[in-house]
């Protein structure tokens, strides 16, 4: 019994960081469903459990996802200076974590796809809007919490730095999406990728999630190769940008090979694109996310 003791030992003093942290983590995914109805004008608990709204449900998903995964990126555990320090930095980065996250997808609805109400289409049960939806929120919540812990400290250094990194993370998901339209439209006769998500098809959702996802994590395998300056504002966003397309490319090119290789012999344009086949892109996702997490891996 002794030697569990000494090998598991937990001090006080991380066990009440733990309980702070815990309780500011339930109070702002708790404030997530309410702002996620305010957001969309509806009463969540009649979409979730009267309507049986998948879609919106979906969303929601994304939204919690997201403020989790921000979260992660603010707790310091033992090297907090005090309770109130930890306290006040993990409430603090949270509340800009939501802030952010609605930030973020209201330009993701009104520059990357612009050609559809979100909110509308979630209301009516669209699941491949509501995928996408929670993908995009997901990509960025993953480039805050590369941020937060790239910075030290909480200052106004810190917060620009978060907002740095939040920019170039909405610019490359416009890109992405943008280079995912001309490709879709060039494999099929000049349609619309908008227009198919619009119409609900699953698999192109799944697809496009992917490359939002392993597009966020390039991006947070960038801050591998960057020293945090405080005052280097301008070489931080700029670093940020130019390292992130190139992992992005990178991440990009592997992923094409790793799924020429795995699929081969299946026309997954044909079977993606044309037939909505959900299981396919469901495997080009998961390659694309493995290969970018790989990348990270080997970076870090």
């Amino acid at each position: 019994m002794n030697i569990f003791n000494e090998h598991f030992y937990i001090s006080p003093e991380l066990l009440t960081l733990l309980a702070i942290d815990l309780v500011i983590a339930v109070l702002l995914l708790t404030a997530v469903r309410y702002l996620a109805g305010l957001w969309m004008g509806v009463n969540t608990r009649d979409e979730l459990s009267q309507k049986d709204n998948y879609a919106f449900g979906i969303s929601m998903a994304g939204s919690v996802a997201g403020v989790g995964i921000v979260l992660t990126g603010a707790i310091t555990g033992e090297t907090a200076n005090s309770y109130i320090t930890e306290a006040v930095g993990v409430l603090s980065y949270g509340v800009l974590g939501i802030a952010l996250i609605k930030l973020g997808r209201f330009l993701h609805d009104k520059i990357a796809l612009n050609e559809f109400d979100k909110n509308t289409q979630i209301k009516q049960e669209n699941m491949a809007v509501a995928i996408v939806d929670a993908a995009a929120t997901i990509a960025t919540a993953i480039v805050i919490r590369a941020v937060l812990l790239w910075v030290e400290g909480l200052n106004m250094y810190t917060v620009i730095a978060v907002i740095s990194g939040f920019v170039v993370a909405q610019a490359l998901l416009v890109v992405v999406t943008r280079l995912r339209e001309n490709l879709y439209a060039k494999y099929n006769q000049g349609d619309s990728l908008q227009e198919a998500l619009k119409g609900g098809q699953v698999a192109l959702a799944l697809r496009h999630a992917g490359h939002l996802i392993s597009t966020a994590l390039a991006v947070k395998a960038a801050s591998y190769f960057l020293v945090y300056e405080p005052t280097a504002i301008v070489t931080n966003l700029i670093g940020w940008f130019v390292i992130s397309i190139a992992m992005a490319l990178i991440m990009f090119l592997i992923s094409r090979v790793a799924k020429a290789v795995l699929l081969m012999g299946i026309n997954t344009a044909e079977e993606i694109d044309q037939q909505d086949n959900i299981g396919l892109a469901a495997i080009e996702m998961a390659v694309m996310i493995s290969i970018a997490l790989l990348l990270g891996a080997l970076m870090a």
